[in-house]
């Protein structure tokens, strides 16, 4: 379909038990298993966190501009937080900082994000 736009990671062993080599385009991260007793590099649960993060960031920022809104910066720090031994998150919570901008226009913002 015209409307779909693909994006692709391939993921392989990186000779390193618990690590992995990602690669996109010319881009490329490593991943440690959230698992590993000390990982060196972002595991897997910090990366998705981070995507999640930094979409916020991303698109606010992006709105803000087109929109004529004096966002001047901002921060998202978000937690997730798991029982283990359940891999998945049980909650996981983000607060924004948006400087340069009213509390209505912050909160305008943050809505915006919230509904896409």
């Amino acid at each position: 379909m015209a409307d779909e736009k693909v994006e692709t990671v391939r993921s392989s062993s990186s000779g390193t038990l618990g690590r992995a080599r990602n690669a996109t385009r010319d881009a490329a991260l490593i991943l440690d298993s959230s698992s590993r007793p000390q990982p060196d590099a972002f595991t897997n649960s910090e990366a998705f966190l981070a995507g999640v993060s930094s979409c916020g960031v991303t698109l606010i920022e992006m709105h803000a501009q087109e929109t004529g809104v004096p966002l001047q910066r901002m921060t998202a720090t978000i937690e997730g937080v798991r029982v283990p031994p359940e891999p998945r998150f049980s909650r996981i919570t983000m607060r924004f900082e948006l400087i340069g901008v009213s509390q209505a226009q912050a909160d305008e913002l943050v809505e915006t994000y919230r509904k896409r």
